[in-house]
């Protein structure tokens, strides 16, 4: 289900749901843009994706899907990978760090969650419900780009992994097929799509994770 549902029946969310998904896509573009910047790419650091403004992270088609299935994507991070100095190790990293950036946003709110609630005395519910949101966006973010279907992170991350051979031919079918494959996985066939079935339990228990670490800082204070 895509955040449009909400428009109608209960702008508040869709708003606040709409903001929690552009700051987790723009911390997402930004880690990539930064770690091909520190191996020595100047590629985005030249395309002005070195920055925290949304309008610069933000794709128009994977926004739309977004509002319209719930599940999208930020502006591709462009490389060069001759300024690497491993190409396929080093793409790898740049790949995981827009991952690892979302679960990395997602443990500090988990950590905020109780602060806020006992330092400022925000309501512990109401903090829960705005963490919860925040916390679910972004690991959301990191487990649908993690899967290994190009052009998502996942198929970078599985191409370092590979032996040499292997890595050749799942290189050459992804830049092929990937796309193709990609949309197949995110149509919804019969309600709901492949790709949904695939990665929501997943999200689930991480983010399960995440709450019941929560409840464990919150514990502490």
């Amino acid at each position: 289900m895509g955040l449009l549902q909400y428009l109608a029946s209960n702008p508040v969310v869709f708003f606040s749901l709409s903001i929690t998904l552009i700051v987790a896509i723009t911390i997402h573009e930004f880690a990539h843009a930064w770690v091909a910047d520190k191996l020595g790419d100047p590629t985005p650091r030249h395309q002005d994706r070195l920055t925290l403004n949304p309008l610069a992270h933000l794709d128009p088609i994977g926004t739309l899907m977004i509002l319209f299935i719930g599940f999208g994507w930020g502006k591709p991070v462009m490389f060069d990978p001759y300024n690497l100095k491993k190409p396929i190790r080093d793409a790898a990293l740049i790949a995981l760090a827009g991952p690892a950036s979302n679960l990395l946003f997602a443990t500090m709110i988990a950590i905020l969650i109780p602060v806020l609630s006992a330092v400022f005395g925000l309501p512990l519910q109401i903090a829960e419900t705005i963490g919860f949101i925040a916390i679910y966006f972004n690991v959301m973010l990191a487990i649908f780009n993690l899967v290994p279907v190009h052009p998502l992170d996942g198929s970078k991350i599985v191409l370092a992994l590979l032996p040499k051979q292997m890595a050749l031919e799942y290189e050459d079918f992804m830049r092929r097929y990937g796309t193709l494959v990609l949309i197949a996985l995110i149509i919804p066939w019969s309600g709901t799509s492949a790709i949904s079935a695939l990665i929501l339990p997943v999200i689930n228990f991480v983010v399960n994770l995440f709450s019941a670490f929560s409840g464990m800082v919150g514990s502490l204070i």
